[in-house]
């Protein structure tokens, strides 16, 4: 007769390696080249300033809900920096395509509700993508003369992505990623890819419109074709990010401190 064990229930914990907010170094790295290799492959073009969106703005939310938002962001800030070098025909304005990747991982990593320590850092996020709403759409409308239809077709991924961030459907995408169904999973990725790359869609052109200003041509024909650009990013995040998740929960690697898979 085998001999039931005693005493309180304790919890092992995986304490060797250098990490980073709780995720190991080698994590950081690998998806850090990831985020570098997808920079080769042009995704869609940049309208106003010529150049190509790469595909890796697919994962940089899958990098953030794997990592946390603050090794996610270094994850992903230094993949998108070292892209820029390595692959410059998707680079775009360099310094604006990295501040996108990071906005866009610490986003998504700042999505779940569990760490009550960090229950407000969300709002940090809003507040900045709200700010660089209104400095582009602002912008458009005020300075350049927009027409009011164009700036809000144009910019609907833009205020969708900050009113879905802000309502529970921030909160409802973790919980699918972190679901057992793989169908959720790929269904939280699409609607966090969404959001997440509408923040940092956000906060880059409130910079990009300020340095080129397009007129309003370009934003009738943009108020189109971005939508099936997110579109594309979210379908991106959806299948690599399910057979990445997949693939974590079966090899039973050790899970970052922040992750929610």
């Amino acid at each position: 007769m085998s001999e039931q064990p005693k005493g309180k229930e304790r919890e092992v914990k995986n304490v060797g390696g250098a990490s980073i907010d709780g995720a190991p170094i080698a994590y950081i790295v690998v998806l850090a080249a990831v985020v570098t290799a997808l920079a080769f492959i042009p995704f869609s073009v940049v309208m106003a300033s010529g150049g190509s969106f790469p595909m890796n703005q697919g994962v940089l939310g899958l990098i953030g809900w794997v990592l946390g938002p603050i090794a996610g962001a270094i994850a992903s800030g230094i993949g998108a920096l070292i892209g820029v070098f390595v692959a410059p025909h998707t680079a775009g304005v360099w310094f604006v395509t990295v501040l996108g990747a990071l906005v866009a991982s610490f986003a998504a990593g700042v999505m779940t509700p569990n760490n009550s320590k960090r229950k407000s850092w969300w709002l940090g996020v809003v507040v900045v993508a709200i700010l660089g709403f209104l400095i582009y759409a602002g912008r458009a409308i005020f300075v350049n003369g927009i027409k009011l239809q164009w700036a809000i077709l144009c910019t609907f991924v833009n205020w969708s992505s900050i009113l879905l961030f802000i309502l529970p459907t921030r909160t409802l995408v973790v919980k699918w990623i972190g679901s057992k169904n793989l169908g959720l999973v790929a269904a939280g990725l699409a609607l966090g890819t969404w959001i997440v790359f509408g923040l940092a869609h956000t906060v880059q052109c409130a910079i990009t419109y300020t340095m080129y200003n397009w007129p309003e041509e370009i934003w009738i024909m943009l108020s189109s074709v971005i939508p099936i650009e997110f579109l594309g990013r979210a379908a991106i995040g959806a299948v690599i990010g399910t057979g990445v998740i997949a693939g974590l929960r079966a090899i039973g690697l050790v899970k970052p401190t922040e992750g929610v898979y």
